[in-house]
């Protein structure tokens, strides 16, 4: 069906003005998940979605959970793979309201001052603008052919910006109907307003709160200093000798299953253009931390890291106070990549830590959440595919990027669904997603659309041969 992309896109370009009108229509409808007071806004939304769908040719429904409905769809196209698309409904409340120079679910366009055309509103980057990108490339399709170029199926979430705690379940509960060959995720950003980006290695996490006790009371420091146990100090050597001068993570087997990104990757990376010293500068450092033969870009993407959250013990109010505490506390977060085993690092910090654990002392342990790291291989086929249709579309190479922090969808995909999860958005760093005056570009909007267009076109059995 590759044959007919340009008619494709020529009516994506002659319809711009009513995807913009449904867009709207979805935008107006005030589906904050974290607030019950909204709850039939969600379910209007759900059902908003689920009736478009259908009237392009999708078996879709709102489907209902403990919280908001999740909207599923299916459609049979051409022969080639069958795609998962993923987005959300749901956005986040407006507060401070008054922030807003327009009301919040009044979509508007303006134009900035450096020109560019900006659709303004609550939800117009995360996730409502983005979700409609692929829904708009869909109906593109079927109205100049009559079908898809392959099989496609939908699950948008309503309660992505208020925890996601159905997703799973929903997720497990329905794991043949959503089986597919890959997914695709819309809620990440280009590199920038001209350059394309799939994202491809999320790091993982595993979180981990510790507490050492020493003496049964908090002690009087005249009476019992020097010869009491103090954990505060037992606390800070374990945490300081949790990496080396170096940088690295001294735990044993901290770096099984940690690889090395392809030289083609490195280089593209090197060629972004991207400052560390602005990167650093603009939080009011100088000097990266880390490992000390990485890149800043390889840091925060691609290397694993061990980080203390939180520390506390002892009196922490105002003035002074003479005491050696009982107990101290220790929030350690550790980033993962690639192939590192959450529960193998788990185990490996808890016997550490109790390793150095000094007479009378003991520790507890409380786990705070443990999933794996992402990294798509940057030969699979859906990604060579995806990432050719972007540079076409956008006149610029696509670029594969990282992201320092997690995205749990793409990780359920993986640990229920078996799937690969292909993060591909439109929206840029400055669209102010979660505060006032959110806004999304009409560029991003448009051409996310014929973006997918051309994306389905790629991956459809007639490009692939």
């Amino acid at each position: 069906m590759s044959d007919r992309l340009a008619d494709v896109l020529a009516h994506i370009d002659a319809d711009i003005e009513n995807s913009l009108d449904r867009l709207f229509k979805l935008i107006r409808v005030e589906s904050i998940s974290t607030d019950p007071a909204y709850a039939g806004a969600c379910r209007e939304a759900a059902e908003m979605i689920a009736a478009d769908l259908a009237s392009i040719g999708f078996d879709a429904s709102a489907r209902p959970t403990a919280g908001h409905p999740m909207v599923v769809g299916h459609q049979d196209g051409g022969k080639g793979p069958r795609a998962l698309f993923y987005g959300h409904y749901d956005v986040q409340p407006v507060d401070p309201l008054d922030l807003w120079e327009t009301a919040p679910f009044e979509p508007r366009i303006v134009t900035a001052a450096d020109g560019t055309k900006q659709i303004v509103a609550r939800g117009t980057s995360d996730d409502k603008g983005q979700l409609m990108t692929f829904i708009e490339a869909f109906r593109a399709w079927k109205a100049v052919t009559g079908k898809l170029p392959i099989p496609v199926s939908i699950l948008l979430e309503g309660e992505e910006e208020s925890g996601g705690a159905n997703l799973v379940p929903f997720m497990k509960a329905n794991k043949d109907e959503l089986a597919a060959d890959f997914a695709f995720v819309c809620d990440t950003n280009m590199w920038d307003a001209e350059t394309p980006a799939v994202t491809t290695m999320l790091r993982g996490l595993v979180g981990e709160e510790i507490t050492i006790t020493a003496a049964s009371r908090d002690l009087h420091s005249g009476m019992y200093g020097g010869a009491a146990r103090n954990p505060i100090h037992v606390l800070v050597s374990i945490l300081d000798g949790l990496r080396d001068e170096n940088g690295r993570v001294t735990l044993p087997g901290f770096y099984d299953g940690v690889g090395e990104i392809p030289d083609s990757i490195r280089q593209q990376w090197q060629s972004l253009g991207f400052d560390p010293e602005k990167f650093l500068g603009e939080v009011g450092l100088s000097v990266p931390a880390g490992e000390v033969d990485r890149s800043v870009l390889e840091k925060i993407w691609a290397r694993p890291t061990c980080e203390v959250n939180g520390i506390s013990g002892g009196y922490t109010g105002k003035g002074f106070k003479t005491v050696i505490a009982s107990q101290a506390f220790a929030k350690v977060s550790f980033r993962l990549v690639d192939k590192q085993d959450p529960d193998k690092i788990r185990a490996a910090f808890r016997a550490y830590v109790q390793s150095k654990l000094p007479a009378d002392c003991t520790v507890e342990f409380t786990p705070h959440g443990g999933s794996p790291g992402i990294r798509l291989s940057a030969e699979n086929p859906a990604l060579v595919k995806t990432r050719a249709a972007l540079t076409n579309e956008w006149g610029h190479e696509c670029v594969v990027v990282g992201s320092g922090g997690s995205i749990p969808v793409a990780g359920d995909f993986k640990t229920v669904l078996g799937l690969d999860a292909l993060m591909v958005g439109f929206a840029q760093e400055n669209d102010r997603i979660h505060s006032p005056n959110e806004k999304y570009n009409l560029s991003s909007f448009h051409g996310g659309i014929r973006s997918w267009a051309r994306i389905l076109a790629a991956l459809s059995e007639e490009s692939a041969s």
